[in-house]
């Protein structure tokens, strides 16, 4: 496995959702690569900020404007 493609799974390797195949080939590739595992920890990390963070929710009105926005937008564009 390439880092390339390490980096490509860690998605899914922190969701463990990886296949026994694909883990395997991860964890080998982790062992021996400390880039990666630095970009793993950093990325397990932004995760964890961004999931910690104060979400606000649309106010209605706002949410009514985008829908016809983008409803004005795709009927213009339409053939």
């Amino acid at each position: 496995m390439t880092c390339q493609e390490a980096i490509a799974v860690l998605d899914d390797y922190l969701e463990v959702i990886l296949g026994p195949d694909a883990l395997a080939s991860l964890e080998e590739h982790l062992r021996d690569c400390p880039p990666c595992v630095a970009y793993l920890n950093t990325y397990r990390r932004t995760r964890e900020v961004a999931a910690g963070v104060n979400r606000v929710a649309m106010p209605e009105e706002m949410k009514e404007r985008l829908r016809r926005f983008l409803i004005e937008r795709l009927r213009a564009s339409a053939p």
